[in-house]
This record gives C-alpha cells, structure tokens and sequence, in this order.
C-alpha cells in the first residue's frame, strides 16, 4: 500500500509536494479504508483542477521515480546519454533548473507478514544520484531503522542494514548514476528486490496513444489469444457495460517479414437470427476500446495489491462507468488484496454521488508564477456535506480563471 508520496523540483512543481494516502483512525473513518497501524489508508485519490494546472505532472513524477528504480542499474553504461535519466526539473527560475530533483514514498508490502512500513527516497539531477536512503519500521512502531544511506556533504555510503556479505559487492559496483535499490536487486539482496518490486508492480495509463489504434499498441491479457476461459473473463467484464458482445473471433494473419499476428474481432448477435455480426476490435466505440484496454491492468492491481495511476480516467468513459470502476476499490469484498487507485479527472459529477470522501479528493492549482500546488479537500474546514458545485463555483479553487473568447480582429 502506498501510504504517502514526497516529491520536490519536478516539472511545475517547484516545492515540496505531499500527496498523503493515511489518515488517522477515528469514528468517521469510512469501512472501505485500509488498516495499517494507527493509520487508516485510502483506497482511491481523486485529482481534480484546471487544464494545464500540473495534474498530470503529479503523475509523472511517480512514473519517473518508479521509471528510475526499475532501469538505473543500467544507466551507469557509458553507451548510454545523459538524455536517458535525466529528471525533469522546475524549469522557469535559474536556481531550480539547476537544482536536485527528489522523490520519496512511504508504503508497505500487500500481505506481507509481519507489516513492515518502508521509506524509501532518492535526490537526482542531470549528472548523478546526490542522495538515497531506505529505512524501515514495524506498522506499529514509532522509529524507522537504517537500512542504507547514501550522499551527503561527505558522499557517504553506509551499508549497515545490508548482508554483510553483499556491501563489498554493491561498493566496487555502484556508479554515480545507479540506484542501490537497482543494483541491489540485481545482486539478488533480498530486501533491494521487495523494493524494486514494488515498483514494478505499480501500473500507469495516460491513453496517448488514439484509441482507434489502442489495441495494437497495448499489451493483451495474458494468454488471452490461446485460453478460451480469459476471453470468456474478458467477456464478463465488458458485459458490466456493454451486454451487447458476445463473443471474440481471433485469426492467426501472416505479415510480409514472415512474422505473425493477430486479428481480433467483436461477435454481435444478429436480430431474429442465430447469426453473429463480425466487427473489427479497432472499430468498436473508443469507450469499449479504453475499457478492453484497463482489462489487464485492472486484473493485475487487483490481483497483486498495487497501486494504479491513470490520468483523465473519465475521458470517452460513462460517468456512471467511472462510478463503477470506484466502487471496485473502495468495496474491500472486491478489493481483497487492498489495491489502490489514483487518478485525475474533470469529471465533477463523482463529487455530486458522495461516493468519495474528503480525504479522497485532491486539487492542484497554479499560482501567480506557475507554479503548482497539491492540496487536500480535507484541508477545508466544515466541507463534510461537499458537492460539484461547491467545487465549480471556486470554493476549493483548482478551477480556470475565464474571460470571454474573442474571434474577431
């Protein structure tokens, strides 16, 4: 479970940013909630604000820093570029485009016995990792405990919480622009790994790619061509919208390099017939294209506990398809495994359906000089009974400052 992410110096953001997932346990705390500790942890963050605000950065600083864990081991290459692992800083004063950029969560591992709560933060820049730690604490203790530190005015490398047997190792082989936790994940340290997998575990989708095309640029559902019982679960899935799908029909096709691939197309049932109508996947509406799409992603979070971002869920989708996909993560006898979605949207109306609680709905907002900032609607005194309107009428800002659009000369 995520549990909190810090980061600072990243693209609009230009200060410290907290996005916090805990909030203390107490009699208003919703059932859905997850336990951890004295802590009660969300299940779902809704981000709301104006377009060109920094939403979507947010999420891109998550991406990075999950990016870098994963790939760093291999970006002390000299083949590869500067260009490959370079953060993305505030770029709009001197000082900060020449500044470290940092990230740093907070989270535990889904069903892990006992629950330990990890902290686990790099600072990097155009050069060089400058900073890494991991420390880790007992839910319920009040103090982490070192397991490696890394920076510092005296470029410090203390290893006192890794096997012995394995600092010699991560020593001779660390370079200045690769990660201990990647490193250490390919030496095989145990607890180097539970972090990098972690990571990787966590899933992204932004849907840049037309969706006409999404079929062919993302991945299928595993086994998905070859086992008749997932297309008969992918089924079932789109038919929580969409009943109107019966079946798939999948054929092997030839290219002209000697490769092969698949076509996939929808089976309709023809009226007053036993008939089916046989449409190409591609040309299907981009709703049921963006929600085939979700399928493995969603299957996966839910399976393994992870976390998934996506940016602009509400877009070509059904507010109440929206509503839907919530429900699935706030429901704890759906979400077994505590997964966690965080999500940005314009879509007010799951502010209106009260299915979200205030420390679920976040903001992000500009400020005179471009800079943007996270905020929480919990952070706003007497909201309990919130609603769309409030939210659109300026209450809680993140809205755009509007002024009549003039066509003519």
């Amino acid at each position: 479970m995520l549990l909190q992410f810090n980061f600072k110096n990243f693209k609009s953001f230009k200060y410290d940013t907290i996005l916090d997932l805990t909030v203390q346990k107490n009699s208003d705390a919703s059932d859905s909630f997850f336990s951890l500790g004295n802590e009660s942890v969300l299940p779902v963050i809704a981000v709301y604000g104006a377009n060109a605000c920094g939403k979507s950065n947010l999420y891109r600083a998550f991406e990075f820093m999950s990016k870098y864990v994963a790939l760093s081991f291999m970006y002390g290459d000299e083949s590869n570029n500067n260009e490959t692992y370079m953060p993305s800083p505030y770029l709009f004063d001197s000082e900060s485009a020449n500044d470290d950029s940092s990230f740093e969560v907070y989270f535990s591992i889904p069903n892990s016995e006992p629950e330990t709560v990890y902290n686990y933060g790099f600072c990097v820049n155009k050069y060089k990792v400058t900073e890494e730690w991991l420390n880790k604490k007992d839910k319920d203790s009040e103090d982490f405990s070192l397991v490696f530190y890394r920076g510092g005015e005296q470029n410090e490398l203390d290893l006192s919480g890794i096997p012995e047997d394995s600092r010699q190792n991560i020593k001779v082989a660390l370079e200045d622009q690769v990660l201990v936790v990647s490193l250490g994940s390919k030496l095989k340290i145990y607890e180097c790994k539970l972090i990098r997998d972690w990571f990787l575990a966590n899933k992204f989708t932004d849907f840049d790619t037309a969706l006409p095309n999404i079929v062919l640029t993302r991945m299928l559902p595993d086994n998905f061509i070859e086992s008749r019982d997932e297309q008969k679960r992918v089924l079932k899935f789109l038919s929580s919208f969409d009943k109107h799908i019966e079946d798939f029909k999948i054929e092997e096709v030839e290219k002209n390099n000697g490769g092969k691939t698949y076509k996939i197309s929808t089976l309709h049932k023809i009226n007053s017939s036993s008939d089916m109508a046989e449409i190409p996947l591609s040309d299907e509406s981009a709703g049921t294209l963006k929600m085939f799409s979700l399928y493995p992603q969603l299957k996966d979070v839910f399976e393994k506990g992870s976390v998934f971002f996506i940016d602009e869920l509400n877009a070509r989708l059904h507010p109440l398809l929206v509503r839907n996909i919530l429900v699935s993560f706030i429901n704890p006898k759906i979400n077994v495994n505590h997964a966690q979605l965080v999500f940005t949207a314009h879509d007010t109306w799951q502010l209106a359906n009260h299915i979200l609680k205030k420390e679920e709905v976040w903001f992000v907002e500009k400020d005179e000089e471009g800079r943007s900032l996270l905020y929480s609607l919990a952070d706003f005194s007497g909201v309990d009974d919130f609603n769309q309107d409030d939210y659109l009428l300026g209450k809680f800002g993140a809205v755009p400052e509007l002024t009549r659009m003039e066509f003519n000369k």
